[in-house]
Formats: structure tokens, sequence, C-alpha cells
């Protein structure tokens, strides 16, 4: 005798598959917004590791004025929309070492990327042409630009850790790894304004729909999303 299935078999296997597509296809949808958190966090905590192993500490590094800056030169990492991010948010990671260290990096200031020793870990920034992200001699790297990958359209820091301006959306590391708040290139000590940060630092990055949370502690830097 031969088998076969039941058309009433073949019903039930339908909809047990339906049942189960409705479960499993969802929670393999990407979400953007944790995507962008879980790189900005990587990004975070690799400029620790950079302020960590690369300690600027020289007490003969003087600007143009005589006075010392290597505390200006620490590892830092920005968030900004500008022109040559194609006004879409990006970040940048920096060591401020030009000249009198102004805040704003120029192309040589910035971290080179460790998986390919072409680009700069930027997502676009003011200033060199090549720092441009639609210039076809662009240097940096296109996965910074949250804002055209992930569509990130802000990142606000909490006031415990922008710095007096509220604008700078920044944080700078010391050499054991203790993030402190706001712009230091205008900094005339290593520790000025009491800069290390003392209650934990929220950045929180918003899409056009939904939010999400990083929060970097106090002291350790230790850093983590806020699911």
């Amino acid at each position: 005798m031969k088998k076969a299935f039941t058309m009433l078999e073949l019903v039930f296997v339908i909809v047990f598959a339906g049942i189960l597509s409705a479960v499993i296809i969802p929670s393999t949808r990407t979400n953007p917004l944790q995507e962008a958190a879980i790189q900005v966090l990587s990004d975070i905590r690799y400029t620790q590791h950079l302020a960590i192993v690369d300690d600027k500490y020289d007490a003969g590094n003087l600007d143009s004025t005589g006075v010392t800056k290597w505390y200006k030169e620490r590892w830092q990492i920005i968030f900004s929309a500008n022109a040559n991010s194609d006004s879409k948010m990006g970040y940048t990671i920096f060591s401020d070492t030009s000249g009198d260290s102004t805040g704003h990096p120029n192309e040589i200031e910035i971290a080179i990327n460790p998986s390919n020793p072409n680009q700069r870990m930027t997502g676009g920034y003011t200033g060199d042409v090549d720092l441009n992200i639609n210039n076809a001699s662009f240097v940096g790297m296109e996965s910074l630009n949250i804002g055209r990958k992930y569509n990130i359209q802000n990142v606000v820091f909490s006031n415990s850790c922008d710095g007096a301006n509220g604008t700078s959306k920044r944080i700078a590391f010391d050499h054991l790894g203790r993030p402190l708040q706001g712009d230091i290139s205008s900094n005339s000590e290593a520790y000025e304004n009491d800069d290390l940060i003392r209650t934990a630092c929220i950045i929180t990055l918003s899409s056009a729909s939904e939010s999400l949370t990083i929060t970097v502690e106090p002291e350790t830097g230790y850093a983590r999303i806020n699911f």
C-alpha cells in the first residue's frame, strides 16, 4: 500500500511552519540602534585602551608659550555632525598632538584603524579634505558615521560628563583609564576644575523612533549598554 500525506496533515504542517516563522524571523531581524550602540561601546573601550597604553606624560612637552601641554594630548572620542560628515552624526578618536592642541583633530592626530592601517578612525571631521566623507580621497571609516550607517540622528551626553558648555560631546581618558569630561584643550593643568568624571556619564543615542543609552562609570571608565 502506497503511503502519502493526507490533506489534513499537510494543513497542520503548513500551520506549524507559519507559527515557527512568526516566532523565529522577528528575532533574527537586525536592530540598527542596538548595532550602533555596540559599535560605539567597543570604540569607547578602544579609546580608553589607547589612553592606557600610550601615556602622554612628558613634562618637557611645551606649547608655543612655553606651558606644559602633555595632558591636552590624552586620547579622546568626540561626537559631531559637521560639513565633512555630510551633516550626519559621526565620531572621531584622536590624540590632540599638533601645535598648541586646539581640541579639534587633523588627519595625523586621528587613530589608525587597527584592521586597516590605511584608514583613520573618523566618520568625517571638519578640516582636511581627506576627512570629508563625500570626497574620493576620504581616509576615514564610513562605519563611524553612525548617522549614515545606522540612522542615528542625535547623541546626547548627560551633564555629569559634557563639560561646562554642554555641547562638547566627548570623553577623554587619563593614563589610568579614568574618564575626563569636556574639551581639555584649554586646560592649564593636568586635572583642571576637577575634570575627572565623578558620577556616571550617560550617553544617549537616538534614532527617529527610539533611543538607547550607554553608561560610562567614573573612576574605572567601565562602559556598558543599558538595554
